[in-house]
This record gives C-alpha cells, sequence and structure tokens, in this order.
C-alpha cells in the first residue's frame, strides 16, 4: 500500500513539473547589416500549434505579416488558442544590431512551444522564424540563431512602391533607403510554400537595374536573428 501510494505521489509531481510553465524573457536581436524587423510577435503555445510550417502554403495571417508586417491576423489566431502573447516588444521597426527584451509568465497554460515571427523590410514576403521551440523549463539562458524564410506568397520583384497589402507586389517600404527604378528581380517563386529565403539579389545602380535593393546593403546571410531565451 505505502509503495503503491508513493508511486501515485510520485506520478503527480512528474505530471504537475511536466505542465509547470515557465516565468522567462525574451531577448531578440538584429544581425543583418541593412535589414529591419516589423514589429515582432512573439508567442508562447500549445504543443500543438504552430504558425508556420516548412513545406506547406502560408495561412491568409502568415501572408498578412510576410508581405506587410501586419501582426494582427496571427495574434487573433493565436489568442483564441489561449496563447501567451508578446506584441510589438520593440514598439515600432528592430532596426540592424538592436535588440528588443519581451517578457512572459505562461503559469496556467499548456503554452510549453516558443515561436518568433517578423517581416524583413525592404523584402517583398520574407520572415525571421523561430518555430516552436521546446521552452526550457531549468533556470538558464538559452541561445537560438534565426533563419529567414520566404512565405511563398509573392514573387520577389525587389520593387519599393509601397505595396505590401496580401496580394499587391512590391516591398511596403525601404527604411534607411534604396534606390528607384528597378524592373523586377525575379518572377513567382518556384516553391510557393514557405521555405528558406534565398536572399535578395539587389544592384548597383541607384536609379535603375534590376531592383530596387542595393546589393551592397540590403543582402544578409542566415541565420538574420538571434533569440535568447532566459528563464527565471
Amino acid at each position: 500500500m505505502f509503495i503503491k501510494r508513493y508511486s501515485l505521489v510520485l506520478s503527480a509531481l512528474m505530471i504537475a513539473s511536466m505542465s509547470h510553465a515557465a516565468d522567462f524573457t525574451v531577448r531578440v536581436t538584429n544581425l543583418t547589416n541593412g535589414i529591419y524587423f516589423t514589429p515582432l510577435l512573439v508567442a508562447a503555445h500549445a504543443d500543438d500549434a504552430r504558425v508556420f510550417t516548412s513545406g506547406q502554403a502560408a495561412s491568409a495571417s502568415l501572408q498578412a505579416m510576410a508581405e506587410g508586417g501586419d501582426i494582427a491576423g496571427l495574434v487573433a489566431d493565436l489568442t483564441g488558442l489561449n496563447a501567451t502573447l508578446a506584441e510589438n516588444p520593440a514598439g515600432g521597426l528592430l532596426a540592424p544590431t538592436e535588440n528588443t527584451t519581451a517578457n512572459l509568465n505562461t503559469d496556467g497554460t499548456n503554452n510549453v512551444r516558443l515561436s518568433v515571427v517578423a517581416m524583413l523590410l525592404p523584402t517583398n514576403d520574407a520572415f525571421l522564424g523561430l518555430n516552436a521551440i521546446t521552452i526550457p523549463t531549468d533556470a538558464g539562458t538559452y541561445t537560438y540563431n534565426v533563419n529567414a524564410y520566404d512565405a511563398g506568397t509573392e514573387a520577389n520583384d525587389e520593387i519599393v512602391n509601397g505595396g505590401g497589402a496580401p496580394g499587391v507586389l512590391g516591398i511596403p517600404a525601404a527604411p534607411g533607403g534604396s534606390g528607384t527604378g528597378g524592373t523586377g528581380a525575379a518572377g513567382p517563386d518556384n516553391n510557393t510554400t514557405v521555405h528558406i529565403h534565398r536572399n535578395t539579389l539587389g544592384d548597383t545602380d541607384p536609379v535603375g537595374g534590376v531592383s530596387d535593393l542595393d546589393a551592397r546593403v540590403h543582402r544578409w546571410l542566415n541565420p538574420v536573428a538571434r533569440v535568447t531565451v532566459t528563464v527565471n
């Protein structure tokens, strides 16, 4: 009887430990030379939820974020799943070399996975994506390097024209400046699912060429961001 009771108590303690949520901070650092991040969305969510999945078509909410920096749809989707969210912790754009921090507490929830997304400017539909990592439960600091993904929803024409609404071709803005007169760097993606971004092409002609982006400024190599999770 004692052994049975001990086993039941131990099982209960293990379950409580497994479901115990973390009090943690998330710091996002922009590692690029000339790319800005639109308002970030930092989300702790359940194990079976995903903001995006590589190799699958982007949701309408992900498309809106990747093409225009609009996180409202993703916020609504995740709120409906009882996710724990930090919206726009930088209070606007996150410039190259800058970082921002969000505080989250998932106590009383089943939110055991962490995702972080934001559009990259100036691009057509590139976004940084930390995709559903398991939130550490032991106290400490954990570092994750984050790649840029292509939503696969828009041709990478690299023309800065104020476009940004889903289905409207073009780049909504170029913080820090860009060229003009581009004729279009690329046609529609061969891969129309979410995939690792192949980088911008750019050119060195400020008033013409195929792209409005400067190849000396706007190109990047993965990773584009670093996410540091500190568990208290």
